[in-house]
C-alpha cells in the first residue's frame, strides 16, 4: 500500500515542488495551505506523514502539531515541521510539541526525499 505525505504550507511555489517530489518518489500526496484545513484533511483521511510549515494564516504549524498530539488516534503520524525560522529555539519547540523532525528553508529537495522515506520506509512502493 502506497504510503501517504499531506504538505502543509501557505507558500504556492514550495507546496507545488513538494508535491510534485513526494509524488515523484512514489507517494500519495495531498496539500493543504493553512492550518485549518490540515486539520479538516488529517481528520478525514489521516497521513501516513506531514509536512508542516510552521508560520501559516489561521493556525500556525506549533498549533497544528500540538493538536494532532493531543488525539490519541493519531499518535503514530509522523510529523516533519519546515520553516524559515533556523533559530535553536524555534526547532526545540516544534520537538517539544511533538515533531518528529524539523527542516530548516531554505532546504535541499534531495534532503526532504530522503527524510521521507527514512521514516517511511520503502512505503511508497
Amino acid at each position: 500500500m502506497t504510503a501517504s505525505v499531506l504538505v502543509v504550507d501557505d507558500e504556492p511555489n514550495i507546496v507545488l515542488s513538494l508535491e510534485f517530489l513526494m509524488k515523484q518518489a512514489g507517494f500519495d500526496v495531498r496539500v493543504a495551505h493553512d492550518g485549518e484545513t490540515a486539520l479538516a484533511s488529517i481528520e478525514k483521511k489521516p497521513p501516513d506523514l506531514i509536512l508542516l510549515d510552521v508560520m501559516m494564516p489561521r493556525r500556525d504549524g506549533y498549533d497544528v502539531c500540538q493538536t494532532i498530539r493531543s488525539d490519541p488516534k493519531l499518535k503514530g503520524m509522523t510529523i516533519i515541521m519546515l520553516t524559515a525560522k533556523g533559530r535553536e529555539v524555534e526547532r526545540e519547540k516544534g520537538i517539544a510539541l511533538g515533531a518528529d523532525d524539523y527542516i530548516t528553508k531554505p532546504f535541499s529537495t534531495r534532503d526532504v526525499i530522503d527524510k521521507v522515506k527514512r521514516y517511511l520506509g520503502d512505503a511508497a512502493d
